[in-house]
């Protein structure tokens, strides 16, 4: 029988209940963790994304690792799964909560296992970035798939709030700012001091244009993300956003029009990860918004298409 984490939620894609107290994660591969935070809302009724962790794990369920698209790969005959469970966050102590997302992250990194971290809210990234830059010698480079660009100063006070974490990273001595790619940005949901902030910073902007653009085959605009978020860094993050797709494939998520398809999304995490990443999250699913689960069924299509792309990097 799968493991149960809490209630009728069973461990990720069928993976082993592990834990870091113990030895019990070292036979694993990949370490799975949920981070059910939501801090300030930001808009309208889109609230309840500290759900996703759940209900990802429960529609993971229906999921085998096989995908035959990818010449067959069948990701876990490769790969064994553990489910950390979920950080013990603090509902309404934002800095409480976003000590306790940096040091479980950064005993996540100590293991040296390839960790998901499945959101929750976006402003839970930068801590889990912030443990990874003391882990590594060398500074850190991001390849951050969103419509928007998450780096506002603060949001009515907050600092750490989802519509801030990169403005927290772009602060930080840790990562290299011309090695964060912020890549799918499209809307006018942005405002014009977010990408003045980007430029300032020298962030890269890849919007949805481009990736349009590319065509079906997005190898060589993946190659070009990655050659820039990889310069002058030890580390490459992947944070994805769930609004970076187009609202007819996020039907749980902000009304974000013209983004990126749903094969456009797998195709570039796949190659990110085919090139090298040491770990990705996965924010902003409203399990609430959508009746049939379609955005939470399909954060496990994106974990598989990078693990599928971990193993063949592995290979090479």
């Amino acid at each position: 029988m799968t493991d149960k984490l809490y209630g009728n939620t069973p461990c990720y894609l069928g993976g082993k209940k592990v834990s870091l107290k113990d030895n019990s994660y070292q036979d694993r591969d990949v370490l799975v963790y949920g981070v059910p935070w939501e801090g300030a809302v930001t808009w309208g009724d889109y609230t309840g994304c500290e759900l996703g962790p759940k209900v990802i794990r429960l529609n993971s369920s229906r999921y085998s690792g096989y995908l035959p698209e990818l010449n067959h790969m069948d990701v876990l005959s490769h790969y064994t799964i553990g489910d950390l469970g979920d950080i013990d966050v603090v509902p309404a102590d934002t800095l409480e909560t976003m000590t306790r997302i940096e040091n479980f992250a950064s005993n996540v990194w100590k293991t040296g296992k390839f960790p998901v971290a499945f959101g929750g809210d976006h402003g839970i990234t930068y801590p889990i970035v912030k443990a990874l830059s003391e882990e590594v010698e060398g500074k850190v480079g991001i390849l951050h798939l969103d419509a928007h660009y998450d780096n506002h100063p603060d949001y009515d006070g907050d600092l750490y709030a989802r519509s801030t974490p990169f403005h927290r990273i772009y602060e930080s001595e840790s990562v290299r700012n011309e090695s964060i790619v912020h890549m799918g940005i499209h809307g006018p949901r942005n405002k014009p001091e977010t990408g003045k902030y980007a430029a300032e910073v020298g962030a890269t902007t890849i919007s949805v244009r481009e990736i349009r653009k590319a065509g079906t085959d997005l190898t060589e605009l993946a190659q070009k993300a990655y050659d820039i978020a990889s310069e002058g860094t030890e580390a490459v993050y992947l944070s994805i956003c769930s609004d970076v797709l187009d609202f007819a494939f996020n039907p749980g998520g902000p009304v974000d029009g013209n983004g990126v398809t749903s094969y456009e999304l797998l195709e570039l995490v796949h190659e990110f990860a085919k090139l090298g990443i040491r770990g990705m999250d996965y924010v902003e699913v409203y399990p609430q918004q959508d009746t049939n689960d379609n955005s939470s069924h399909f954060v496990t299509y994106a974990v598989l298409y990078a693990l599928a792309g971990n193993i063949l990097n592995e290979n090479k």
